[in-house]
């Protein structure tokens, strides 16, 4: 049984040139994974016939040989099984690798450029046997589900018993597929969002690279390049942070009364520069429109969002309307929905003309990473944000849509339910510089972020006192240390940033506190969140910003 468990987890590798073979299976063997070398596709297919966990081989080694006997293996599978292959090639396009065109008739393929790091290579392989693993789990729970029907057809007396008996199967089997769907989910978010990193720090990584060789070499000369290539790069691994945490319905949001035939109208412009000639801007706003709740910003991203979707789906041009509306949902619609409460909405929806989308489409519109786009021109990540905008803000959206004649999306939004505040802005403008000895309590976790922060205060003319962590900061908070402001991460170990701030007031009733944060799951909405004298910016933050708060908080 153990040799049987061993064999259908190995990795069977085929790369009959140099040493790619001797490399993989000794890479493999490190990381305690089993492994075989086959000299042709021969060999292979008959190690195939005795079980493999995966296929590893080189892209030459299709070439020139009969592909027949593995293609018809692969073809004969089980329906639970799809053998996962990972094909070694060369870096370059199908010209480079002309037996990149055997991927579809492969079928489950992942691709490998040579050379080739080991810790890229054992990560594949461990994601490949992993999905191996729960094909194997399905094959022994379909094996468990025909031996429990025949127990049942032997045993069961009634067709009353039968019926229920099959219905709890069919409810366990209907899990157990939901379960393999959310496990594919995550595996593809995994992947997109590996890819889509690895690019940008690509992006970073290199420019300081490339900073610090020329500044060793005396070199001045158009830095600025250089350092605005690491700057758009970081800014777009922030944008891809704060969609995925749309996503996944843990940004921290600041909701508030919203006029959104206001926030419309003033994105006219940028709309209009959004999309080309062609496409026609109609903008159908409702004069009696409630007042909604919701965070603004992440409003005008996820309105920015549907227009270049709808751009995008009318490559030679259309018409394109938005409009705003008021709706009531009744408990008949909202039961339906998760998370959803009967009551008044405001509805903000975008309408195309362009070719539309079959149903197929429509279910996985809001699946992480799930494009329709060509390769690098959309991550997939537009239709899933507004998603989990809609749901963290109480809200729903919907998506109508017929092939050939266009697509609505409606984002609906909870009406405000208060009186509207009337803004008063005051324009003060605050010194630049600390003044009189102002102190403040820097606590964070991470050494490089607290560094700068200190820093940047620094220059300011600010004293500061620093802490790693909530424990090494309540001394302070119960010292006689003047202290004009606490900033403080959320998410530190042990003791979080709120709790600390709790504990500072009881030392200093009247404690300013700015949390800084990345991720908190209990700061997502900042109404429930801080109390007066608390403010809250989200990594990563301009020193700009960081400072305008500083000075705004103190000053105040």
């Amino acid at each position: 049984m153990i040799a049987q468990e061993a064999m259908s987890e190995r990795a069977i590798i085929l790369a009959p040139l140099g040493r790619d073979s001797q490399i993989a299976l000794m890479m493999l063997n490190e990381a305690g994974y089993d492994g075989v070398i086959t000299r042709d596709l021969v060999a292979l297919c008959s190690e195939l016939e005795q079980g493999a966990g995966l296929l590893l081989i080189s892209s030459e080694a299709l070439l020139g040989g009969d592909l027949e006997p593995l293609l018809g293996l692969i073809e004969q599978q089980p329906a639970w099984s799809d053998l996962p292959i990972v094909l070694m090639t060369y870096h370059g396009g199908p010209e480079q690798n002309p037996a990149s065109r055997y991927g579809p008739q492969l079928g489950n393929v992942t691709f490998l450029e040579r050379p080739f790091h080991p810790v890229t290579l054992i990560s594949l392989v461990t994601t490949a046997l992993r999905g191996r693993r729960r094909q194997y789990e399905a094959r022994d729970r379909l094996i468990d589900l025909s031996q429990s029907e025949l127990r049942l057809q032997n045993t069961l007396e009634t067709l009353e018993q039968q019926v229920e008996e099959r219905t709890a199967q069919l409810r366990h089997n209907e899990e157990a597929l939901r379960q393999s769907q959310k496990m594919e989910a995550v595996g593809q978010l995994t992947g997109g969002i590996a890819h889509d990193f690895n690019n940008m720090l690509t992006g970073i990584i290199g420019s300081l690279e490339l900073l610090r060789r020329r500044l060793a070499r005396g070199r001045t000369d158009d830095l600025d390049s250089l350092i605005d290539l690491g700057v758009t790069s970081a800014n777009r691994a922030a944008g891809l942070t704060h969609r995925l945490l749309a996503f996944s319905r843990r940004q921290s949001l600041d909701s508030k009364p919203v006029e959104m035939n206001t926030l419309v109208v003033s994105m006219g412009e940028l709309l209009q520069r959004s999309i080309n000639e062609t496409i026609q801007l109609d903008m159908q706003l409702n004069e009696q429109l409630w007042v909604a709740e919701a965070d603004p910003n992440q409003l005008e991203s996820a309105l920015l969002n549907l227009v270049i979707n709808a751009r995008d789906a009318m490559p030679d041009g259309g018409k394109l309307v938005v409009k705003t509306s008021n709706q009531h949902l009744d408990i008949g619609f909202t039961e339906a929905q998760s998370n959803l409460q009967p009551g008044d909405y405001v509805v903000l929806s975008v309408t195309d003309t362009g070719c539309g989308m079959p149903q197929s489409t429509i279910n996985r519109a809001f699946d992480p990473f799930f494009t329709t786009k060509p390769i690098g021109q959309g991550t997939g990540l537009g239709l899933s944000m507004i998603y989990g905008f809609s749901k963290q803000s109480r809200g729903h959206v919907a998506i109508h849509s017929e092939v050939g004649k266009g697509t609505t999306v409606s984002l609906f939004l909870p009406r405000f339910g208060g009186d509207v505040p009337q803004d008063s802005p005051v324009d003060v403008q605050h010194a630049p510089f600390a003044r009189n000895g102002e102190t403040v309590l820097i606590v964070e976790d991470d050494p490089a972020v607290r560094v700068l922060v200190s820093t940047v205060l620094s220059d300011l003319g600010y004293a500061f006192v620093e802490a790693g962590d909530a424990d090494s900061a309540v001394p302070i908070l119960d010292s006689g240390q003047r202290i004009d402001l606490l900033i403080s991460d959320v998410g530190l170990p042990g003791m979080n940033g709120r709790q600390l701030a709790e504990i500072g007031r009881q030392y200093r009733p009247d404690l300013k506190v700015l949390f800084i944060t990345g991720y908190a799951e209990h700061a997502a909405v900042r109404g429930g969140f801080l109390d007066p004298g608390m403010q809250m910016i989200t990594k990563p933050f301009t020193f700009d910003l960081l400072t305008a708060k500083v000075r705004e908080m103190i000053r105040i």
